[in-house]
C-alpha cells in the first residue's frame, strides 16, 4: 500500500470522527490526494518525514484560506526556498499575503519537491499566531 492511499484511509477515518469540531470542509472521495491536511489551526501530521528528491503534497481541507511558508532561517543552507504562491523569501510570502496572494483555497493543494537533506520548518500566515506550523525531515 502506498503512504498516500495510507493516508487517505486513517485521515478519513480521523475526520469522520472529528469532523463536527475541527471545520473540515472535504475529505470524502472527491477531496484532492495528499499528504499534510490543513485544519483551522494546524498541520496534520505537523512533522512529516521524507526521502531527498520527494514531493510532499499539502491539501486545504478546512474551510478557511491557509497558506505553506518556509521560514527562510528555518531551512538547510543550499535548499531552495518555498512558499504557496512561488515567492522567492518569506518577506515576499508575508508581503503578498497582505495582498490576497499565496492563497491555498478549501479543497486545493500546494506541493514541494525536497531536493536537500535536513529538517524544514514552515507555518502558514494567517494562522501563525495560533501556533499553525510544521517541520518536514528530509532524509537521504
Amino acid at each position: 500500500m502506498n503512504r498516500r492511499a495510507f493516508l487517505a484511509g486513517v485521515a478519513g477515518s480521523a475526520s469522520a470522527a472529528l469532523a463536527g469540531c475541527t471545520g473540515i470542509l472535504n475529505t470524502g472521495s472527491d477531496a484532492p490526494d495528499g499528504d499534510i491536511g490543513m485544519g483551522s489551526v494546524s498541520f496534520n501530521p505537523k512533522e512529516f518525514e521524507v526521502e531527498v528528491g520527494e514531493t510532499v503534497v499539502w491539501v486545504n481541507t478546512d474551510m478557511r484560506n491557509h497558506s505553506v511558508t518556509a521560514y527562510e532561517a528555518g531551512i538547510p543552507e543550499g535548499a531552495e526556498y518555498f512558499a504557496s504562491g512561488g515567492f522567492e523569501s518569506e518577506q515576499a510570502a508575508r508581503d503578498a499575503w497582505r495582498n490576497g496572494n499565496g492563497t491555498i483555497n478549501p479543497n486545493t493543494t500546494y506541493e514541494h519537491t525536497f531536493e536537500v537533506p535536513g529538517e524544514y520548518a514552515y507555518f502558514c500566515i494567517p494562522h501563525e499566531s495560533g501556533g499553525m506550523s510544521g517541520t518536514i525531515v528530509v532524509t537521504e
